[in-house]
């Protein structure tokens, strides 16, 4: 029944996705056909949750290691970019999470790639880190690239483009911080507590 459940949502918003990518095919407006692109990589995040939940054993948590590569792989394929030309590198430890940690962190994740892959490598080419370990009862989360970086004036807190916005937002809901450092490129680090300590 539960797995019935994951599929029946992964399938309803994969029709959402679908219906996104007709609707930009009909409009000539570079910036809603671009918005409407990044609504459809969210849906498509959160899809693949359910996904990974109906096809795992315990029907209750993914492999993040897992879910971070299909969420890279799909965005350089929406992208149109080759590995050759933007280079992704995961590293986790085994990681397991439930859907109430995992949708919200997908996003992030999602949103911190997309981010680079706009505005990092205005020459097409450069590498995109991703780590995740478990340290002392919290969750690390480390999205770095090796591009241009942030604007001198860039603050967080304050940040303008709605996918920074989701990400603070993201990042609140699963009770965690968020840093970034720019000293060589742009690296955002996120920390959120395991679920031992949310018991």
């Amino acid at each position: 029944m539960v797995q019935e459940v994951h599929h029946r949502v992964k399938n309803n918003m994969q029709v959402i996705s679908s219906l996104l990518g007709l609707q930009s095919m009909y409009l000539d407006d570079d910036e809603v056909q671009n918005a409407l692109q990044e609504s459809q990589n969210r849906v498509q995040s959160m899809a693949m949750v359910h996904e990974k939940l109906y096809q795992s054993k315990n029907l209750s948590s993914i492999d993040m290691g897992d879910y971070m590569h299909q969420i890279a792989h799909h965005l350089l394929d929406n992208y149109h970019l080759k590995s050759n030309q933007i280079k992704i590198r995961i590293k986790t430890e085994k990681v397991e999470m439930d859907i109430k940690t995992a949708s919200p962190l997908g996003l992030i994740i999602n949103e911190l790639i997309t981010n680079s892959l706009k505005y990092a490598f205005p020459d097409g080419k450069g590498e995109i880190n991703l780590k995740i370990s478990l340290i002392d009862d919290y969750y690390n989360l480390t999205v770095a690239d090796n591009g241009v970086g942030l604007p001198e004036d860039f603050k967080l807190d304050n940040a303008e483009t709605l996918g920074l916005q989701l990400v603070n937002r993201l990042v609140r809901q699963i009770r965690g911080s968020i840093e970034w450092d720019g000293s060589k490129g742009t690296a955002f680090i996120i920390k959120f507590p395991s679920k031992h300590l949310e018991r």
